[in-house]
């Protein structure tokens, strides 16, 4: 079974809990605050692995979750990191996330990694809140929640050269005579259902991929039929070869066929209309084959057109050697998605405010910051010192003067995240 599109659940490790711990040493009365920090969660990483072809393996595990760093322990020993939970997949999968549409990354070649989720950081033990006005502080940080999110990985065949062309005309005969690869063949349309894939050795130390593609219809470019189900394999492709039934066995024209094709191919990415493409004008065993070709050169007198037979093999060492040729003359494999924007590199840890919203729901006063919402998280609310922290950062942060702007009043309910607590003025 080919499986060419997944959708999976990723989640970071949650970072461990730092502690609260106290310095013990003989003749050290008063040794002050030693709790060390948690550890960092696992981030959840995609790693391509050469040796997969499909995404099949996602039909059957869907969720991904990294482990949580270890807890502080005393003495400032810091709590061990988790691992980082790998995730393998075929070359040729594109990321993005689920919910925004967001792209993550193009993972193309062998032992590429990407971080889909990354782990929490490990909270600060106690040792870290020590300062001249608080010298024993009973106060420690909860671990940070790692990132969680669906995203959607999609699979786009990894070939040097693509066979295209309508349904039955002999994509899956002509792969099958030039390398090993066995695709199903048959007489009736849609034979061909996923992506084939045969390596072509056109002589010693000279090879490369070809792939046999589901065919196309008109209006493939809007859905129809495969329609972007096999859209998406072409476009990596360095190479088209457009496999045309010169025969006309089923009463197509073959200059039209060429036509559509090219008009399907344009509408979905204009850039592979840019593509460079040989014809292989196929069936040349059949008769009024020799008539079509002819009529068919006069009509597109510019294209590179090389008469076979997939199944006798007739021109089809000719078609593979021009195919190298062009292949030597190209650069890299393309790549047609976006791509990741540059982020500001920062060396150093730069504290911002982000806004936070207030609104109503029902008599409830909801503050809505994904920071604050953190903050919620990480604050154990069984420590005084903790308690006391958390309501300075909202001061602080003027969350107090807003809730009061906004109408809130003694003993009115405030929730930040999963968290609910009255005002108090």
């Amino acid at each position: 079974m080919f499986v060419d599109q997944a959708k999976i659940y990723v989640k970071g490790g949650d970072g461990g809990n730092g502690i609260i711990s106290w310095r013990r040493e003989k003749y050290v009365p008063m040794g002050g605050p030693a709790g060390g920090d948690g550890g960092k969660g696992g981030d959840v990483v995609l790693l391509v692995d050469e040796g997969l072809r499909t995404l099949i393996d996602f039909r059957y595990q869907r969720h991904f979750k990294a482990e949580r760093g270890e807890n502080g322990r005393p003495k400032n020993q810091h709590g061990k990191s988790a691992p980082d939970l790998v995730v393998k997949v075929p070359p040729g999968t594109v990321v993005r996330d689920a919910e925004t549409g967001e792209f993550l990354g193009d993972l193309v070649h062998h032992g590429q990694r990407l971080v889909v989720a990354r782990g929490g950081r490990g909270g600060r033990g106690n040792a870290h809140f020590l300062s001249d006005k608080n010298r024993a502080p009973e106060i420690a940080e909860k671990g940070e929640p790692g990132e969680e999110r669906w995203i959607l990985l999609e699979l786009k065949v990894l070939a040097d050269v693509g066979l295209v062309g309508f349904p039955s005309v002999g994509k899956s005969t002509l792969l099958a005579s030039v390398s090993r690869a066995k695709p199903k063949i048959a007489s009736y349309h849609f034979t061909t259902l996923t992506p084939e894939l045969g390596v072509v050795e056109v002589e010693e130390g000279r090879s490369f991929v070809l792939a046999d593609l589901p065919g196309l219809i008109e209006g493939a470019h809007e859905g129809h039929g495969l329609g972007h189900e096999f859209l998406r394999h072409i476009e990596r492709t360095r190479v088209i070869i457009h496999v045309i039934d010169m025969a006309a066995v089923e009463g197509r024209d073959p200059v039209q066929d060429y036509h559509v094709i090219r008009e399907e191919l344009r509408r979905y990415r204009a850039e592979l209309a840019d593509r460079p493409e040989l014809v292989a004008a196929n069936k040349m065993d059949l008769p009024g084959a020799e008539e079509h070709l002819q009529r068919f050169r006069e009509a597109l007198p510019n294209l590179r057109v090389f008469p076979i037979s997939g199944a006798t093999g007739q021109g089809v060492h000719a078609l593979m050697r021009a195919a190298a040729d062009l292949l030597d003359q190209l650069g890299p494999v393309p790549t047609l998605v976006e791509e990741v924007p540059e982020t500001r590199k920062v060396y150093r840890y730069e504290p911002s405010e982000e806004p936070f919203e207030i609104r109503r729901d029902g008599p409830v006063f909801v503050v809505s910051s994904a920071q604050l919402e953190k903050l919620v998280q990480m604050t154990n609310f069984d420590q005084y010192d903790a308690v006391k922290r958390f309501q300075h950062i909202l001061a602080r942060r003027g969350v107090d003067e807003a809730l009061r702007k906004a109408g809130a009043k003694e003993g009115d309910v405030i929730r930040i995240g999963d968290m609910e607590f009255d005002f108090v003025e």
